[in-house]
């Protein structure tokens, strides 16, 4: 028997059980800003001083939390599955990759690394960011921006993301809003596509709920162990 290939989607509910802040505030605020003014192209190009603050603080945040049990189960279960893999984040921090996976797309960007608007090389950054900071690359000042996808652009990989979509067995949601799309696509697309088992695992129901055949309601260090461990029982 063959062993089924599995697509996960992780979002901010995975990373909030480490500390983590969520993506949006019940009043539309992140962290205390208006998302128009620190998460769209147009915020950056009106004020790039406070997009560029605003995202220094959250690099500086990253270092002071870690992976959780839920991270590190799915790392798990990436090194022992033998069949068909890809883990899909929302997220922007690097908790999954510092938790051990490693076949892993960043589809809304990522909070350690740059990009220059000039010559477009991505880069690897952990400080902070300014208008004065320099592309290793061109050598041009003033281009460099975080690497990550604002409101109005388009998530990063997603011909590859749909591709794996089309081809999984396994389609699992974990700690995700299911309003946010296309990432809220996900679910329907597999579904369509022939996948066997769609799995929800978060801390309440969601719009696109009803997309799935599974729930398991609880926090997710909690249900993502336990998933796994059934999983790669499952394949002994």
């Amino acid at each position: 028997m063959s062993v089924p290939s599995i697509v996960i989607l992780t979002g901010a509910g995975i990373s909030a059980e480490s500390g983590v802040a969520t993506f949006r505030d019940a009043d539309g605020l992140w962290e205390g800003h208006r998302i128009e003014d620190v998460a769209t192209p147009e915020g950056y190009a009106r004020d790039p001083a406070l997009v560029h603050e605003f995202y220094n603080l959250r690099r500086a945040a990253l270092r002071t939390v870690s992976p959780n049990a839920a991270h590190e189960a799915l790392a798990r279960l990436e090194s022992q599955w033998s069949g068909d893999f890809l883990l899909v984040t929302q997220n922007v921090d690097d908790l999954h990759e510092r938790a051990g996976s490693r076949n892993l797309i960043h589809m809304h960007g990522e909070l350690r690394k740059a990009r220059c608007e000039a010559c477009e090389k991505v880069h690897p950054w952990g400080d902070n960011m300014s208008s004065q900071s320099r592309c290793s690359r061109c050598g041009a000042a003033g281009h460099l921006r975080p690497h990550i996808c604002w409101f109005g652009e388009i998530p990063f990989e997603m011909d590859a993301i749909q591709d794996a979509l089309f081809r999984c067995d396994v389609f699992a949601a974990i700690g995700t809003s299911g309003v946010v799309y296309p990432a809220a696509g996900f679910a329907q697309l597999a579904a369509q596509s022939g996948a066997r088992e769609l799995i929800e695992i978060n801390r309440e129901s969601t719009a696109i709920s009803p997309v799935f055949t599974q729930h398991r309601i609880g926090p997710a260090t909690e249900k993502v162990t336990e998933w796994v461990e059934e999983m790669l029982k499952a394949i002994e």
